[in-house]
């Protein structure tokens, strides 16, 4: 039996939802900066498959890399970790 290789996994707030069955999904991260010292967001946009269509824009998702499913589509809803109030 072939060995999988272990799958990335992200977690970050759903910014849109317009799609059908898909997701973008916002990963913002503190990085800071190598000269100043001062704490800068970095933002990342991924696109994720959501085969129920059941998240909502703020909700906190976990996603997984996954093979591609579309043109920009790459990850793949896990779970639902918080609702958006």
């Amino acid at each position: 039996m072939e060995k999988r290789n272990l799958r990335k996994e992200r977690i970050g707030v759903v910014s849109s939802n317009k799609m059908e069955k898909s997701i973008v999904v916002a990963e913002v991260k503190r990085v800071k900066h190598p000269m100043y010292g001062k704490y800068v967001l970095n933002t990342k946009k991924y696109v994720a498959h959501d085969e129920q269509n059941d998240c909502n824009e703020g909700d906190t998702v976990r996603i997984m890399e996954t093979r591609p499913l579309s043109k920009s589509k790459r990850w793949r809803l896990v779970e639902i970790l918080e609702r958006a109030k």
